[in-house]
């Protein structure tokens, strides 16, 4: 038989409504625009981060933190790698890139 208690069902309404607000005031702070634009920042830091460690891995050097006032000449812990290789492979592959890109427009404008 169902349970036609008044006092038990105002306390189960009371419930019901407290545990729905609590879900609309967790839905609401997800998708506030504030909140979003919060959690890209940090994804965007962090990615950011992991590039840079990423990089330096692949110059073999070892970026450390940096504070307000220091010297950009003294960023690296470890001697600088030969820069001019690094960029002159980044050119060529930047090139290489560009020249692929012009043969398809060209190829698709003959069709």
């Amino acid at each position: 038989m169902a349970d036609t208690d008044p006092d038990e069902l105002e306390r189960r309404i009371a419930r019901t409504r407290a545990e729905l607000a609590r879900t609309v005031d967790a839905i609401a702070d997800r998708v506030s625009p504030k909140r979003v634009a919060e959690r890209t920042v940090a994804d965007v830091k962090s990615r950011a981060g992991e590039f840079v460690a990423q990089v330096g891995d692949a110059l073999g050097v070892t970026p450390r933190p940096v504070e307000y006032g220091d010297e950009s000449d003294r960023l690296w812990e470890d001697e600088r790698p030969d820069l001019g290789a690094v960029l002159i492979g980044v050119g060529a592959v930047l090139v290489v890139g560009a020249t692929i890109l012009m043969w398809r427009r060209r190829r698709r404008r003959g069709r």
